[in-house]
């Protein structure tokens, strides 16, 4: 278990989950399940795994899930939720501020689901390094906000707001972590898809996410002989 994250990401995480005795809905992101429930199990990293709903939906389909998050508090609910589901013995569950550790090894499929954050956060770094822990033949999942979602503001203040960079093009994503090189990466999915949620004023609110699923190749690359 790591425990070296600075005070600051850990304490601003812990105070949001201590506001509310549920941050998130308690179910899988959609996105997740649409675009991994044909994959066959293997192991999974779930970065930013908040109170655990993906993390126990995959160790649900056989998955063992390294299950990562800031937040103590997000983690202790996490445990809770996979004790209740019958899967606690396929979750490690793992204390990490990203931008300062990551966790070891290597993934058949590395699931980052809106990894943003209110609050500096080297995001594209932290996804380069995401993208290196995806074993060969393995899956790449990310999916972040396209927009601000409901309840928050786009400026650059403190709580919920989020600074206008923190919802980047997928393109820009994609290039920035690697996964345009083609000697590496299939990239299969990489655009912005709309959906509609209900906002915490109760309307319904549309919002647009910013997709990227790309798969490892098998092997090393090998240049051709001249």
């Amino acid at each position: 278990m790591s425990t070296s994250q600075p005070v600051e990401a850990a304490a601003f995480w812990d105070a949001r989950y201590d506001h509310q005795s549920q941050m998130w809905s308690g179910r899988p992101n959609a996105v997740l399940v649409d675009e991994v429930a044909d994959l066959p199990p293997g192991t999974a990293l779930d970065l930013g795994c908040g109170e655990g709903a993906d993390a126990v939906w995959l160790a649900r389909r056989g998955w063992r899930v390294t299950a990562v998050d800031v937040s103590r508090r997000a983690i202790d609910r996490g445990v809770l939720l996979a004790e209740a589901e019958g899967v606690a013995e396929r979750i490690d569950w793992q204390e990490h501020d990203l931008a300062a550790t990551f966790p070891a090894g290597e993934f058949d499929l590395v699931s980052a689901q809106f990894l943003q954050s209110p609050i500096d956060f080297p995001r594209d770094r932290i996804l380069h390094t995401a993208a290196a822990a995806v074993a060969p033949g393995g899956t790449l999942l990310i999916v972040g906000h396209a927009s601000p979602p409901p309840g928050s503001d786009s400026g650059s203040g403190p709580g919920h707001q989020h600074p206008a960079h923190a919802f980047p093009d997928p393109a820009d994503t994609a290039q920035a972590i690697g996964l345009d090189d083609e000697r590496t990466w299939v990239l299969t999915t990489c655009e912005v898809r709309p959906r509609s949620v209900t906002a915490p004023d109760g309307e319904t609110a549309h919002l647009s996410d910013s997709i990227i699923k790309a798969s490892r190749r098998p092997g090393p690359f090998l240049a051709e002989t001249p």
